[in-house]
């Protein structure tokens, strides 16, 4: 399997698709442990019950962070940068602020919304499958099927150019990249805000159909340009990244497990459950957002003082054996209720929905269209990226 590279932090730390056992062993050493995070001092917290009371306690681990908290020395923003910075990001918000945000953002990530758009989705999947029979094995799965089909849909859902996904999705992957400099990171930022920034103003002047037209139209005197900036820009990078992860690393889980892929692939009635189970499973969102401490909080005896960052480990979580038996096996039937895949509390993932809907759709209609689909390099092989908030393989060469 892949070898953790020296400084790669504990946390992030993956044999392929498994935590290393160091994760494990801090987790049942206690849970709460002092680390540094880019130089500034901070905790990590693993465990299934720690995690989850900590994701459901904004009022003592808020999102929100002073201004500079990450920034190169020398290099603090000053308070009107940050607030720019910042503002309409759902993840850097905290009540009652989000909660204005999120409001407005609900109704289009329904689970009723979703099955409207779920003909869309199919169509899109075939016609990648289409593309894939058509230019002929091997194929890199994640170039030619989990990521584009995402992006595609996060496009149109908000409007953004899919002629525009080459440079946008060279920017966020690098954004999420923590071996990447920080400076660099600030910097790709900003030019992404300054592409989400032409479209907003776009949607300004004509509103369309999409997720950005709809805010114009229905809450415009009540946002700001850079709340729409924000809002969009999350929206874009999480609407990608995460669910063409999952498709990626959910293929390779499926194909070690040929019974389990019989069943997904068949079973319409499995896709559900074992979509819950690989999330679960795989974890590939490596932390919650770095949350801050408002006050002293204890947590299993240990103190960690006001206006620390905090790190909330996801797989730890969702490997307890104190939540899920045998939490290292992956058994689609049982369904893994309750996992925080997609975190918890009022910073739930908004784009759960879709993200189920584009798992549940891809899985089946690949493994049925390519039923001879395997792996045409050993896993040990596969380049995975392991210093990225969103873990995933570079590429997954695939044969059938």
């Amino acid at each position: 399997m892949t070898q953790a590279l020296p400084h790669v932090p504990a946390y992030m730390r993956r044999d392929g698709l498994d935590p290393t056992p160091e994760l494990a062993e801090l987790r049942e050493a206690g849970g709460v442990q002092e680390i540094s995070v880019f130089g500034v001092a901070a905790y990590l917290v693993t465990g299934y019950e720690r995690v989850k009371t900590a994701l459901a306690d904004p009022t003592r681990f808020a999102n929100r962070k002073p201004p500079g908290t990450f920034a190169p020395a020398g290099e603090s923003p000053t308070a009107e940068e940050y607030e720019a910075a910042t503002a309409g990001n759902l993840l850097g918000t905290d009540p009652p602020e989000h909660q204005r945000l999120r409001r407005m953002l609900t109704p289009e990530f329904t689970v009723r919304r979703m099955k409207r758009l779920e003909p869309r989705i199919v169509e899109i999947v075939e016609q990648h499958l289409d593309a894939m029979e058509r230019a002929g094995a091997p194929a890199d799965l994640i170039s030619s099927f989990a990521l584009p089909i995402p992006s595609l849909v996060i496009c149109e859902l908000l409007g953004v150019p899919y002629d525009d996904r080459d440079d946008f999705q060279r920017r966020s992957a690098r954004q999420l990249d923590f071996s990447a400099p920080i400076a660099e990171r600030q910097k790709l930022a900003l030019a992404s805000r300054e592409y989400m920034l032409s479209l907003v103003r776009q949607a300004r002047r004509d509103p369309g159909e999409d997720i950005l037209g709809m805010l114009v139209r229905d809450h415009g005197a009540d946002v700001t340009d850079n709340e729409l900036v924000g809002i969009a820009s999350l929206l874009l990078i999480a609407g990608h990244e995460t669910t063409s992860n999952m498709l990626g690393l959910g293929t390779i889980a499926l194909l070690q497990r040929p019974e389990q892929l019989a069943a997904v692939r068949d079973d319409p009635d499995a896709i559900g459950p074992a979509t819950e189970e690989l999330l679960r499973y795989l974890s590939v969102v490596q932390h919650a957002i770095p949350r801050i401490t408002t006050t002293d909080v204890e947590v299993d005896g240990v103190v960690i003082p006001a206006g620390r960052l905090v790190i909330l480990s996801l797989p730890s979580a969702n490997r307890d054996p104190g939540f899920i038996d045998h939490p290292d096996v992956l058994d689609i039937a049982r369904g893994a209720a309750g996992h925080v895949a997609f975190g918890h509390g009022v910073h739930h993932c908004l784009g759960a929905p879709l993200a189920r809907l584009e798992m549940r759709v891809a899985f089946p209609a690949l493994l049925r269209r390519f039923p001879t689909l395997a792996l045409a390099e050993d896993v040990g092989d596969i380049a995975f990226r392991q210093f990225n908030l969103i873990y995933g393989a570079a590429s997954l060469p695939v044969t059938w």
